[in-house]
């Protein structure tokens, strides 16, 4: 191997570990480690398969193979053959035609013919998290037959160790996100309990006193039953921002910009606050950056119409080298971040300065005691 070709397979190596390591989506993760090995080796087909501990695949993602014929191809694998090899004997596979194999078992009629074939398992210590296959070996002169070497087995190895390492880390991420969504709702029950419900309470007292001084005070009975009206539309007002933060953002159909405006536009109704949305210059990010800029919104537009006292909140999203900026401004009582970190309340705080470090970004809050809030994260580019 020449010097500049053995430079230009470091480069090129380089450049598919930056691009898997850039994703935290499982999905993502896998399509691009996929992508990324069948480009490298030069391969017709690639392919990368994820137990399920049951015989079959959790996951299974291709390359090379058209959305159409996937389909056609039908459910995803069972573990036989040279894929039950990969994943129980941990070790790597090169065959001349894989159809000769005395394990190969045949494969659904759509299914693309396959004969040339290498793979590797994705280790994690001792154990197995998936493989990585490839088939097809793409050869400039046909003619004289073409197979994987040696060096293509050990490119490919030294991919799947890097998989190793962005699959587990996607799995953590997703862990994350788990517990994050456990986290919400328990805090959207305690507001429940918080708000709504002593709102209730306090209007079911009402009533009853309405109901006393209807007879022998009518005056102080009107009286009550304004404060019922007065008391019902809180209520409702708390309701209806609870389930604001209970309905999933529409991100992926809809988009970061669409998403935001729409949140803020229901809670302008719900709020006597004005709260409005500003958006310029806003390409598309990545989806775990998009989901972050959403729920920190969502967190600091909570703090401001529920916290803060504020009378106008100000949401603004734009465009920044590639990357965002999200700057959320209310004019509420404002407070000392530093008194608040001493007592121990945060105001979700933490929460939103995490979600921001693992979206690969940073958040700001500049707030004092009389002068309102801004909160405002920022996202690179990819």
């Amino acid at each position: 191997m020449s010097k500049g070709s053995a430079r230009g397979e470091i480069d090129a190596v380089s450049a598919a570990v930056l691009a898997i390591s850039r994703h935290r989506e499982m999905r993502d993760v896998l399509q691009t480690i996929v992508t990324s090995a069948r480009e490298l080796v030069g391969a017709r087909y690639a392919a990368l398969g994820v137990s399920d501990d049951h015989g079959g695949f959790a996951q299974f993602v291709v390359d090379g193979v058209s959305d159409e014929q996937w389909k056609r191809i039908g459910p995803l694998p069972r573990q036989h053959g040279i894929l039950a090899a990969m994943l129980q004997e941990a070790a790597p596979q090169r065959l001349a035609d894989v159809r000769t194999d005395p394990r190969f078992g045949g494969w659904p009629g759509a299914h693309p013919e396959l004969a040339d074939f290498l793979g590797v398992p994705i280790m994690d210590g001792d154990g197995v998290l998936g493989a990585l296959f490839l088939a097809n070996e793409e050869c400039p002169d046909p003619h004289k037959g073409c197979a994987f070497t040696d060096d293509d087995e050990a490119l490919l190895r030294t991919l799947a160790a890097h998989a190793a390492i962005a699959l587990t880390n996607a799995r953590l991420y997703e862990r994350s996100r788990e517990l994050t969504i456990a986290g919400e709702r328990a805090r959207i029950a305690h507001e429940l309990h918080d708000a709504v419900s002593q709102k209730l309470f306090s209007l079911r007292l009402t009533v009853q006193a309405a109901a006393a001084l209807v007879d022998r005070d009518p005056d102080r009975a009107k009286g009550e039953l304004k404060e019922v009206a007065r008391l019902a539309a809180e209520a409702a007002d708390e309701l209806r921002a609870v389930v604001v933060e209970l309905r999933p953002a529409a991100l992926d159909e809809d988009g970061l910009v669409a998403a935001l405006r729409t949140q803020v536009q229901v809670l302008d109704r719900a709020h006597t606050a004005r709260v409005a949305f500003t958006a310029h210059s806003v390409r598309a990010l990545p989806s775990a950056q998009e989901e972050a800029l959403l729920r920190v919104a969502q967190e600091a537009l909570h703090n401001a119409l529920r916290h803060a006292d504020a009378h106008t909140v100000d949401v603004l999203l734009e465009g920044r080298g590639g990357g965002a900026v999200l700057r959320v401004r209310d004019d509420g009582r404002g407070f000392e971040p530093t008194a608040v970190r001493r007592a121990g309340r945060h105001l979700g705080l933490v929460s939103m300065r995490d979600r921001a470090a693992g979206a690969g970004g940073r958040l700001t809050v500049d707030s004092a005691p009389g002068r309102g809030t801004v909160v405002e994260m920022e996202v690179p580019g990819g």
